[in-house]
């Protein structure tokens, strides 16, 4: 068992989870950070974080080390997994980044050494698919020379005032000696306490039902958004009046990507099935949640055709590409269903992003985003996601990106005065 106070430890993976964690623990304990993309390790050497989740200040005057060899983590003796956790073209979890990096540690691993995942995965996947690559790699016996943990990350990208230190952890360990050392090590930078679990698989599980709940919820008012469409209601008067009840939540509708809520449901939903058990609510919340850009480009369309105006050859801006406001993270972006299904009609679309890089959303999406903003040259604009920049325009800013008065803006985020939106979702 590693003794808290001569903890060396490794963060594996370093992007929106890894890099604030190391970050906040290299201000306690000796850390390495170590990411397989070497264009990576660079950029965070040279001091500054695509992410935005630090701040290139606080990179700079860390203690902490960013490297991509694994021979820099033998000196450890904690390895936190911090890899993404994706699903495949077929909605089926891949496994295989946090695999790899259980594959790393193995080749490293000494006895009495300790090793926390951090990633989402479906309950039992820590023991049944991590702890035997470990084993098999190391040559060491789990539960005899080395043990895990499994914290589930809880960073929400883009947020400035939930962060790493001020939110809640839950804890876990294989051994109770092993779930001491765990709760101890995140309780010495948690400022606001941890939840110790009692088992990995109850930790695994609490995780994926986190996102799973919302995404729920969400599919629910995005259900009721298009049922309220077709009786003429505006959405957003009805939940802010049913939000003036003290125990109605407040969710509203949009679109459902990202790397948690559009992603995570999928891990519960393949456990339950390897069981035996076929999910209703969890996989008709995906589903809804899922057609909802198309649905925004159906609407759309059918507006434009009411007021006369030409598919075919229609220029169409769209404000906003990231899965959610004021972060560049683009992983899992849901704005790309309205853009391919606009395409279809032959519709001519441009997207528009401050917070996207420009060479990442083409080399995942072959995506270009306009430099800047264009006056008086489209049919139709959407605000897809409500970054603060898009949320200071005025309503005359917003208009004078159509060509004419006939142009339609629809507002997914409502967001914009009402007196100058024709659609809101």
């Amino acid at each position: 068992m590693s003794d808290l106070t001569n903890a060396r430890i490794a963060v594996i993976g370093l992007g929106y989870v890894g890099l604030p964690l190391a970050i906040e623990f290299a201000k306690k304990f000796d850390v390495v950070g170590f990411d397989i993309n070497s264009e990576r390790v660079e950029e965070l050497n040279q001091g500054h974080d695509r992410t935005l989740e630090v701040d290139d200040d606080e990179l700079r005057t860390s203690s902490m080390v960013f490297t991509d060899d694994p021979e820099a983590l033998r000196a450890s003796t904690v390895y936190i997994v911090t890899t993404p956790t994706p699903i495949n073209e077929h909605k089926q979890p891949n496994l295989r980044p946090v695999l790899l990096a259980a594959e790393t540690i193995g080749g490293v691993l000494n006895p009495d050494d300790i090793v926390i995942f951090e990633s989402t995965v479906y309950p039992g996947a820590t023991e049944e698919e991590c702890v035997p690559v470990l084993e098999a790699v190391s040559g060491l016996t789990f539960n005899v020379d080395f043990t895990v943990g499994y914290s589930p990350e809880r960073i929400n990208p883009g947020d400035k005032e939930h962060r790493v230190s001020n939110i809640i952890k839950v804890t876990s360990g294989s051994t109770p000696e092993t779930a001491d050392f765990v709760d101890d090590l995140y309780s010495s930078i948690i400022t606001v306490g941890t939840h110790r679990a009692p088992s990995i698989k109850v930790a695994e599980a609490a995780k994926v039902i986190e996102n799973t709940q919302r995404d729920v919820n969400i599919a629910l008012i995005n259900e009721l958004a298009i049922l309220f469409n077709k009786l003429d209601i505006d959405t957003e008067e009805v939940l802010l009046a049913a939000g003036s009840k003290w125990n109605f939540l407040p969710f509203r509708p949009g679109l459902v990507g990202g790397h948690c809520i559009g992603v995570d449901p999928y891990y519960l939903t393949h456990k339950a099935q390897s069981v035996g058990y076929h999910p209703e609510i969890i996989l008709a919340g995906r589903r809804l949640n899922d057609s909802m850009g198309q649905y925004v480009a159906s609407e759309l369309v059918k507006r434009m055709a009411k007021k006369g105006l030409p598919l075919r050859g229609a220029k169409v801006l769209i404000l906003g590409l990231t899965f959610k406001e004021n972060t560049p993270d683009l992983r899992n972006t849901r704005v790309l269903d309205i853009v391919h299904e606009l395409r279809d009609f032959d519709i001519d679309v441009d997207v528009h992003d401050p917070w996207a890089d420009s060479a990442e959303a083409f080399a995942l999406y072959g995506m270009r985003i306009m430099p800047e903003l264009l006056r008086n040259t489209y049919d139709a604009v959407i605000l897809a996601v409500a970054h603060a920049q898009y949320r200071e325009l005025t309503g005359e800013e917003v208009r004078g990106f159509l060509r004419n008065e006939s142009g339609i803006v629809y507002d997914l985020k409502s967001v914009l005065r009402p007196d100058i939106v024709d659609i809101r979702l």
